[in-house]
């Protein structure tokens, strides 16, 4: 349905007199009572003008005065709202940023680090073989990671000199041959070991 000169003009000339949005959609045929609300508010028609119409209409006044009653009604029963408690101020980082307790847990640089697995828990052969590797590892950044290096890190990550492994990958593993070693170990050897 388009909105033909005439079709317009039927559409003031109805909004004029009074006519609601789903008689005049009804008038005109093949349109829905929102699209003929649409097109209203486009033309700037929103204001009624006058009276007129089907129905004998009251003034304006007499209109407006049982609407702002029942708002006055209604305002007058709500209990008023008391005031939200102003909550602490979140602490923010050095770029404005709320700090979570998430990241209030990060360990900053230089800090020493939790307890980690010890090393008697990685078979001596393992950790010597690890150790050769990361002398000749590429030390790649995260940004040069692909799925045939191995992701294997090294360092603190808070530090500039943290690095991945780089080395290619084993078959099916994000890790070279020796940190699969280390990383997947069989589950009795590690049960033996704490032994």
């Amino acid at each position: 349905m388009s909105w033909t000169d005439e079709r317009v003009e039927t559409l003031k000339k109805m909004w004029g007199e009074g006519q609601s949005a789903s008689q005049i959609a009804k008038e005109l045929g093949g349109v829905t009572r929102n699209a003929v609300i649409g097109k209203v508010h486009r033309l700037g028609l929103s204001n009624r003008a006058g009276s007129g119409g089907s129905a004998p209409s009251k003034p304006a006044a007499e209109k407006k005065a049982p609407t702002t009653r029942k708002v006055e009604t209604k305002s007058a029963l709500k209990p008023k709202a008391e005031p939200k408690p102003v909550k602490d101020e979140p602490e923010l980082d050095e770029n404005g940023i709320p700090i979570s307790a998430a990241r209030r847990a990060i360990i900053p640089a230089g800090q020493p680090l939790p307890p980690q697995p010890s090393a008697n828990e990685i078979s001596p052969e393992a950790l010597a073989k690890v150790n050769e590797v990361e002398k000749t590892s590429k030390k790649i950044s995260l940004m040069e990671l692909t799925e045939k290096t191995c992701k294997w890190p090294v360092g603190d990550p808070a530090t500039p000199n943290f690095w991945f492994c780089g080395l290619p990958v084993q078959q099916g593993k994000p890790y070279c041959e020796a940190h699969v070693g280390v990383a997947f170990q069989p589950m009795s050897s590690r049960r033996d070991r704490r032994r």
